[in-house]
């Protein structure tokens, strides 16, 4: 039987660390104070991590503990797991609980008695995101079977949706970063062009958009070849 939570101080523990959030000063940092409360806050955790899907490549944010690697690296060496069936079925699941490893060797023949062989006994995950063929999950491990509780869950759910937030900044971080040196390199391609060719700023950002359509480059990456050249080379 459950033992019965202090929500009042698990409430009060989320919210100071909600104000800690606010403080750290990068999207990792965020990830990391995330990862390393999950001890604190979740029942049952002994490590946490960020487990992230691009298509068929695994990578591993802010992990506790280093058997988060080694789990996720197994996962994506097996092409099996947890977090695999999490991607199959993101649509409908959105939280896995495993209370005992042991008892999925048929489901996953080969992760089991690998992830047993790093002392994983138990796990349980949270869908943070999907785009396209990405998938992002946090990660809950135990060394015991049975630890994680329906207390469990509900603390993870707390934390995954703090560790969406920062995950979704990081994206929406990453595309102005992105943009705003996309713009730079594209004035500057530009500025070469009106001075070597005596062009107009519209002329010169036409000669770019022409270019790319006739080539089918991007334009950042047309801006690029002028950035580094001086000039365009002649299509095909």
């Amino acid at each position: 039987m459950e033992e019965a939570m202090d929500w009042k101080d698990f409430a009060q523990q989320m919210a100071s660390m909600a104000r800690d959030l606010l403080a750290q000063p990068t999207v990792d940092a965020t990830l990391k104070r995330i990862t390393d409360a999950a001890g604190e806050l979740v029942e049952g955790c002994d490590a946490a991590g960020v487990l992230i899907l691009h298509g068929r490549t695994v990578e591993t944010l802010a992990p506790s503990d280093h058997l988060v690697v080694a789990c996720d690296q197994l996962q994506g060496e097996m092409r099996e797991g947890p977090c695999f069936d999490a991607a199959q079925h993101s649509k409908g699941q959105h939280v896995f609980r495993i209370e005992d490893l042991t008892l999925h060797a048929r489901r996953w023949p080969a992760f089991v008695p690998a992830a047993r062989e790093l002392g994983i006994g138990s796990m349980m995950g949270f869908l943070l995101f999907t785009d396209d063929q990405d998938l992002g999950a946090l990660n809950f491990y135990s060394h015991r079977p049975g630890a994680f509780t329906d207390v469990s869950e509900t603390a993870g759910w707390l934390l995954a949706s703090h560790a969406a937030v920062a995950l979704a900044s990081a994206r929406t971080d990453a595309q102005k970063e992105e943009a705003i040196a996309t713009r730079h390199q594209i004035g500057e391609a530009m500025g070469i062009l009106m001075a070597s060719h005596h062009l107009s700023e519209d002329q010169a950002f036409d000669v770019l958009r022409r270019y790319s359509q006739h080539t089918n480059t991007k334009l950042r990456d047309v801006a690029r070849q002028v950035c580094e050249a001086g000039t365009l080379q002649e299509p095909g």
